[in-house]
């Protein structure tokens, strides 16, 4: 599939076939791609958190507004972000680079980030949100339906994962196949409405 066609095709599904499951090769295949979406730094802030246990399940449905996708769908994922990666050996993200690349870039990163933990949290946002996007176009491309969430207890569902303190959770993605065609789409804003030059 192109990425266009994955682009028009993908749409975010709430019903799935609670009897279908995903492979372990596929689940892989799927995270080994969505790796290489681009992050600042390429710190990788991401974490993701595949909830397979059934109970496990049933109860972040309950702090999802009994929303069915969470239970029906092949993957749950929660995306979460690690709000202090960019002070986590830092070295390690630039490993493949000379030395003094190396050096260069953990030096840029602790200037940035010390002490401004709105930028850490808005580029973990950023990042997450980048790879997100990724997964869900590959999923796309791979035959299965995704749908990005937010409409859930965030503190609940980060208590039942045991989320460390210093990360924080960008959303959930649900995965599986659809059982319905989706509804037409509600209706997109013109490009002329959004798209500017140089100014508003």
């Amino acid at each position: 599939m192109e990425v266009k066609q994955a682009i028009e095709a993908r749409r975010s599904a709430k019903m799935y076939d609670a009897n279908h499951r995903i492979s372990e090769d596929e689940i892989r295949h799927l995270l080994e791609y969505t790796l290489l979406s681009p992050t600042a730094f390429n710190i990788q802030h991401w974490r993701f958190v595949a909830v397979r246990d059934a109970a496990m399940r049933a109860e972040i449905r309950k702090l999802s507004w009994n929303q069915a996708q969470v239970t029906d769908a092949s993957l749950l994922l929660v995306l979460c972000m690690d709000l202090k990666a960019w002070d986590k050996n830092p070295q390690r993200y630039w490993r493949n680079a000379p030395q003094h690349v190396q050096d260069h870039m953990a030096t840029g990163i602790r200037d940035y980030y010390t002490g401004n933990e709105q930028a850490q949290r808005d580029e973990g946002m950023r990042s997450c949100s980048l790879a997100a996007m990724n997964l869900m176009l590959l999923a796309k491309d791979m035959g299965y339906d995704s749908c990005p969430m937010d409409g859930f207890d965030f503190e609940g569902v980060a208590k039942l994962i045991r989320l460390p303190a210093d990360h924080a959770i960008c959303m959930m993605i649900t995965v599986g196949k659809r059982v319905h065609e989706p509804r037409p789409r509600g209706g997109q804003l013109t490009l002329d409405e959004v798209f500017f030059t140089d100014h508003f």
